[in-house]
């Protein structure tokens, strides 16, 4: 819009180069503008989230995701008249460690998350390297730097072409662009989510954001890279954290339902919209806090990245890119780093082997502030021993070619509390020859093979019928199932890595005899024990997610549907809730409130008057959310 006299000029002008006193991203807005302009990214991104969705249905975890590498490339555009908008190589450089400890949750600040959250807080397994080739296959320092005698860009993308005043993309398929420039109207940054214009694809961030605590930028209190870590989630599609509506939906799981965006540095617990006692998560990086008040992404963000990256995912090219491989001979960062056989005084640690490398530069240390310990290895893998147990390890390797490449990003494992343990359960690898066990009694037992699943009966007394079933200790990636005496799914827990599992429910009958199946996700099993427990109570356990049952009691026919939608839930209490149906930009087009009595029950919802597309149901209850896909077709 056209300032309506110099006064108004002046002061605009005053105010970015001020400090910021308020947050402001503009990427719904800039994604609302490309809807209206581009009717075909609808579709577009209708597709992406359908494989997003496909990809959770799956596993919604990181914990088998490769760690992706990505070449970015910094377009650094300054006016002709201000050489101070020429942000220095150092700052730059910084502003690179920042995305990388804030995406990998290695950043220093990580434990300074309210507890509650940190439990769910996730290294996302994406990291980022300066690009080392153009995309004609010559050297470069991913650092491009041009004058231009604009002003201040907007979100009008005149900033992304050589035209314009800016500069050109590189080719969205191998690298991240990201354009830092001065901004006008207070504006931090925008980012473009998957599914727009090649050619417009990439982040634009303020050049005073541009930095982290060892070359800050200049745009204090959001001069520690954080804007750019913020922006980047959108490119890899997350949503603002209240999805930009009062207590909307941000598409995950494990982020509370907050009423909209926090500011500043809030105290903890905030409450909004029912969600205590933790209130919102506004330490996460999708929110729009103080740089020095963000720390954590959610394994559900996590996850929902990590559908990019997958087959068929919008940006799974990425993942072949050459661009962070030095010309001349150098070698690639090697990546997919893993860890197995974890015992409380050793691991082995694997990578994928790099083309042409002759050996491996591999270290290992304390996390996060040991002295590195150092060797070289032939093969793309290393067996430690000799460590201490229950502590965590950092490491990382770069292989050795003609010319010696880059480190990899740093990856983390945690070795087993100390002490040893033997299976007297097997063989239990079937419903029919479930083991029993004892109630309110630690058990352990080991997934010994990809086709191992321990298969656990126990019997509730009628004194104590309630049931919390609690899996720890675990040297993998195991999930959990309850069943029935029928034989029937009452219950599962899948969280990703080794964090712990548990399920509480209270509708349990007295004196019933129910089955547990432990097992590994996608085959991973372990030499080591894990830790099971199964506790009784006349009382209620407390339930931590929703009321609401797990997706295995929560469903949906027909779907896809066109007229009305029956849903079939179990709640272990009688209860007040909301249930939105949201479309893929997060609007809300329908809600109502509804009673749910404890126990089975069905309601139908009519979706008639909402047209075809991809949709969410999302059901609120206690602050708390439950969201499934549902398809829509006319």
């Amino acid at each position: 819009m056209l300032k309506k006299s110099i006064k108004v000029a002046a002061a605009a002008l005053l105010l970015f180069n001020a400090v910021q006193a308020q947050r402001n991203c503009g990427t719904m807005q800039h994604l609302q503008t490309q809807l209206d302009n581009d009717p075909a990214m609808r579709l577009r991104m209708e597709q992406i989230e359908q494989q997003t969705q496909d990809y959770l249905l799956q596993k919604n975890s990181n914990s088998t995701q490769a760690v992706v590498t990505i070449p970015v490339v910094f377009h650094v555009l300054y006016n002709v008249n201000n050489a101070t908008q020429n942000v220095s190589d150092a700052r730059i450089m910084e502003q690179l460690n920042v995305i990388n400890l804030d995406f990998s949750h290695t950043n220093a600040d990580a434990g300074n998350a309210p507890a509650p959250f940190l439990a769910v807080a996730a290294n996302t397994n994406i990291q980022f390297c300066l690009a080392q080739r153009d995309p004609n296959g010559a050297a470069t320092t991913g650092i491009i730097r041009k004058q231009t005698s604009v002003t201040s860009f907007t979100q009008n993308n005149n900033v992304k072409f050589n035209s314009t005043g800016g500069a050109d993309a590189w080719p969205v398929a191998s690298y991240m662009n990201v354009w830092v420039c001065q901004l006008g109207s207070g504006l931090l940054g925008y980012a473009q989510f998957p599914g727009g214009t090649a050619s417009t694809d990439g982040i634009v961030v303020l050049n005073g954001s541009v930095g982290g605590p060892a070359a800050p930028g200049t745009s204090s209190p959001y001069h520690l890279g954080r804007t750019l870590t913020h922006e980047v989630g959108h490119w890899l599609n997350l949503r603002h954290i209240w999805g930009d509506a009062n207590c909307g939906n941000d598409l995950v799981n494990d982020t509370p339902t907050q009423q909209t965006s926090n500011g500043g540095c809030p105290s903890y617990p905030h409450v909004t919209c029912s969600n205590g006692p933790n209130g919102d998560m506004f330490n996460n990086y999708m929110d729009y806090v103080n740089d020095n008040c963000m720390n954590m992404f959610t394994a559900g963000q996590s996850a929902r990245s990590n559908a990019l990256f997958a087959p068929g995912g919008a940006r799974v090219s990425l993942t072949t890119s050459q661009g962070c491989v030095p010309v001349g001979g150098g070698c690639g960062k090697p990546t997919g780093l893993a860890a197995s056989g974890i015992t409380s005084s050793g691991a082995t640690l694997t990578w994928a082997a790099v083309s042409g490398a002759t050996s491996y530069n591999f270290r290992y240390r304390l996390s996060p502030s040991g002295s590195w310990v150092n060797s070289t290895v032939t093969t793309n893998s290393k067996t430690l021993t000799g460590l201490s147990a229950n502590t965590l390890y950092d490491y990382r390797v770069r292989a050795v070619c003609s010319v010696t490449g880059q480190y990899s990003a740093i990856a983390q494992f945690t070795t087993l509390s100390g002490g040893g343990c033997s299976d007297n359960y097997e063989p239990n690898n079937g419903k029919s020859v479930a083991k029993p066990i004892a109630i309110n009694t630690n058990i352990n037992a080991i997934i010994s093979s990809a086709t191992d699943k321990d298969w656990l009966t126990f019997t509730t007394t009628n004194a104590q019928p309630k049931l919390q079933v609690v899996l720890d200790q675990l040297p993998d990636d195991y999930d959990l199932k309850l069943y029935n005496s029928a034989g029937t799914q009452i219950a599962n827990s899948q969280n990703g890595g080794t964090t712990a599992e548990t399920i509480n429910y209270n509708g349990a009958s007295s004196g019933s005899t129910y089955t547990l199946q432990v097992y590994g996700y996608n085959g991973v099993f372990n030499a080591a024990c894990y830790r099971l427990r199964v506790n009784t109570s006349a009382t209620n356990f407390r339930i931590t997610e929703s009321a609401i049952s797990n997706k295995a009691n929560f469903s949906m026919y027909p779907n896809p549907a066109n007229a009305l939608v029956t849903i079939n839930l179990f709640s272990d209490e009688s209860q007040d809730a909301t249930i939105n149906l949201i479309d893929i930009t997060g609007r809300v087009v329908y809600t109502q409130t509804i009673s749910i009595a404890e126990g089975d029950q069905k309601m139908e919802l009519d979706i008639n008057q909402i047209t075809k597309g991809i949709y969410f149901l999302q059901l609120n209850a206690n602050g708390d959310k439950t969201v499934q896909k549902l398809v829509i077709e006319k």
